[in-house]
């Protein structure tokens, strides 16, 4: 009886153990736009939640809240500044104007790939280039999407000039000005929102990277691509600074260890992979895709590129920014991007 009274006393206080643990971990509320079953959400999100509470041993728990359901995705940056989440992701384009040197890597020609677009964008973080605009939060790590192309429901795109009159998606206004000066109507709208206004015929097509036209499922709706990389989406996994501050000092080392390049490039791996198979989903689909080599050179394709980046360059410049300086700086961390993964 005394032994079995003994087990019981030392199960009851395992119990109670791990009852105070599991109460004394600190929860992370993590917002982003991204669908729950998407590979971004999957492999990316969840990939660093799981890693963070491994590596905190379980002092740190992470409850991630995809396809906006904290915050719409025009507020999910804010959402982290003020408290409403503790960590969000999103695409710094989705809040207008507040960005415009992180914006720079968007522009045609900074990276051919997700890996260096990441690379290139949290260079620039590092080397402190950005962060007056990110003063509000602390960022965790930056990423991009591969370039993006043009994508229609019912007309072959071959030159600029067969965008005249459209109606497509633009991501962001950088990409949009471009858009414009192919003869587009750009509309904006968050990702989420392209599948629904496309099946109302609110509009003809979008300006998407592979990886969204499946994460989205808008490959369901389209028939036509061009893949001309006319600009590439970046993103900003960032904290609420009063949440990093009430951290204890070890769960702050586990939050900056996954923090960096480190997860930037895995991120860029994922939207890499992801780009891959969206292609393929719309190959194996049947659609009909064109491809746009070196678009910068192109006869078509070299003129609205090449005055789209001149443009929002020189829009910077008279708003008194670094732009061009950030630019060149982008541009050098491009070709080390691509020595360091070869």
């Amino acid at each position: 009886m005394k032994t079995q009274f003994t087990a019981c006393l030392l199960a009851a206080s395992i119990a109670g153990l791990s009852a105070t643990s599991a109460q004394s971990a600190t929860t992370l509320r993590m917002a982003h736009f991204w669908p729950g079953a998407s590979g971004v959400n999957q492999d990316i999100f969840e990939a660093w939640a799981a890693t963070v509470e491994e590596e905190s041993g379980g002092e740190l728990r992470v409850e991630i809240f995809p396809a906006g359901t904290l915050a719409k995705p025009d507020s999910l940056y804010e959402a982290a500044a003020n408290g409403i989440a503790d960590i969000s992701a999103t695409a710094q384009g989705y809040t207008a104007g507040r960005f415009p040197l992180s914006q720079v890597v968007e522009l045609p020609g900074v990276a051919t790939t997700a890996t260096q677009g990441a690379c290139v964008l949290q260079t620039l973080y590092d080397e402190g280039r950005l962060d007056e605009e990110y003063a509000d939060t602390k960022p965790l790590f930056m990423f991009t999407t591969g370039p993006g192309g043009i994508h229609t429901i019912d007309t072959d795109v071959q030159v600029p000039s067969d965008l005249e009159g459209l109606r497509i998606r633009r991501p962001t206004a950088v990409a949009g000005e471009m858009l414009e000066n192919m003869g587009a109507s750009p509309v904006g709208m968050p990702a989420p929102d392209i599948y629904t206004a496309m099946q109302r015929g609110v509009i003809d097509g979008l300006s998407f990277p592979w990886e969204g036209l499946k994460g989205f499922r808008i490959n369901e709706l389209v028939n036509y691509h061009t893949e001309v990389p006319f600009y590439t989406l970046i993103f900003v996994a960032t904290m609420n600074q009063r949440a990093y501050d009430n951290l204890s000092p070890e769960q702050q080392a586990v939050i900056d260890a996954n923090a960096g390049m480190r997860w930037a490039e895995n991120a860029g791996v994922v939207f890499d992979r992801l780009d891959v198979e969206g292609k393929q989903e719309a190959k194996d689909a049947g659609h009909t895709i064109r491809e746009i080599d070196n678009p910068l050179e192109h006869p078509d394709w070299q003129k609205p590129l090449l005055d789209g980046i001149e443009s929002y360059l020189t829009r910077l410049e008279e708003r008194g920014l670094p732009g061009r300086e950030v630019y060149q700086a982008a541009l050098a961390a491009s070709e080390s991007c691509v020595a360091t993964q070869e």
